[in-house]
């Protein structure tokens, strides 16, 4: 266990938990409209080292926190409009279980010390592995017998709620239902997930992440107006949500929307068919077979959604120059990272191509590395 945690709070945890960031294959801003998402768990996680307190107060603090010291909250007195910065992911999470009915009147206090390996700002949901980790570690001390459906939803009514982040369900669903060499196929709307197999092992396949260093911050307002934007939408189009449009239904969407509006509808509506298309595609053909559907994803991402930068494109376009089956970019968008799968063989030479053209560009350096699929959030000590 680390020895951050005894500088801080002057004694040794007792138990660790730890989940991890995820990437998504395929299916961007598709999770708030009800629709199909693929993200997989990836092996870079966040740890919480943990010590059981006797009195009634949720203690916090991190490796990542500039300020550096301690925050707390009592559990008695838990108010999203008193949580701010990257401690909000936690003591969210403890409103979030009261919010949503669980009973913390027997729950003790805990002192919680967050460190990660999950890059933060890279569109890889390090927020939502500081949600996983500490809503299981919760569900567990506090005995409250939550399946990990539940505490996924927890994790994204404390970012909605507390954080004001008004995103989806998929990165809290990936980092708690992770597998191994598979990715999560979630239904959104009724939140049936099944594990895909990858196959990437077998088929000598690595999943390079390209992380641009352009910051994102989802509560600001890129993210807000392009969820308006896909509200708007199917309140003209007479729907619930977009989810329940299908490609046929874009021509009369173009007919009735102005061209902003019908440009994000298109993109949600196109995305959701590429995850059914990449899952059909990844059981009958295999993962070599999916390149196409990720170049695709990326096009309309950056055309019709807007929400792409030009260290993205450049990421994308080397990667695929220099042999890449497919590339992408991944996450909210407005920076963060692009992924691209590659040969085994190759890697080297498409992160030294990308470096290099990040350099002919004048762009600052990138952090090219892999991610293998791995175990969703789980009790490690």
């Amino acid at each position: 266990m680390t020895t951050d945690f005894q500088s801080v709070f002057g004694a040794e945890p007792t138990t660790r938990y730890s989940a991890p960031g995820r990437v998504n294959l395929i299916g961007e801003h598709t999770d708030y409209n009800d629709g199909y998402v693929l993200p997989f768990a990836i092996d870079r996680r966040t740890v919480a080292d943990i010590r059981v307190r006797d009195d009634r107060l949720l203690r916090v603090a991190s490796s990542f926190d500039p300020e550096g010291g301690v925050q707390e909250r009592s559990l008695d007195a838990l108010d999203p409009a008193d949580m701010d910065g990257w401690s909000a992911y936690v003591f969210g999470i403890a409103w979030a279980l009261q919010d949503r009915g669980a009973d913390l009147s027997g729950a003790t206090g805990l002192d919680v010390f967050i460190h990660s390996e999950v890059p933060v700002g890279a569109g890889l949901s390090s927020s939502a592995a500081i949600e996983c980790g500490v809503a299981l570690a919760f569900d567990e001390l506090w005995g409250l017998g939550l399946d990990r459906q539940e505490l996924a939803r927890v994790g994204q009514w404390a970012e909605n709620k507390a954080v004001g982040a008004p995103t989806g369900i998929m990165d809290q669903s990936a980092s708690l239902l992770g597998r191994q060499d598979a990715a999560v196929f979630l239904d959104c709307r009724s939140l049936e997930a099944e594990v895909v197999d990858l196959g990437f092992d077998a088929a000598g396949l690595e999943l390079l992440v390209i992380d641009t260093h352009v910051q994102h911050a989802h509560a600001t307002g890129g993210y807000a107006a392009r969820r308006a934007s896909c509200e708007r939408g199917a309140s003209v189009m007479g729907v619930s949500a977009l989810r329940d449009l299908s490609v046929d239904d874009l021509p009369r969407a173009q007919e009735l929307l102005d061209d902003e509006t019908f440009r994000r509808v298109r993109h949600v509506v196109t995305e959701d068919q590429r995850v059914l298309d990449t899952v059909r595609t990844l059981r009958e053909q295999g993962p070599r077979a999916i390149g196409d559907l990720l170049v695709a994803s990326h096009a309309s991402m950056r055309d019709d959604f807007e929400i792409s930068v030009a260290e993205l494109d450049l990421a994308v376009e080397t990667a695929l120059e220099h042999g890449a089956v497919g590339a992408r970019m991944t996450g909210g968008g407005f920076g963060g990272a692009a992924i691209a799968l590659v040969d085994r063989e190759a890697r080297g030479t498409i992160a030294d191509a990308v470096t290099a053209a990040f350099a002919a560009a004048g762009h600052s350096a990138p952090t090219v590395f892999t991610v293998h699929a791995d175990e969703g959030a789980r009790h490690d000590a």
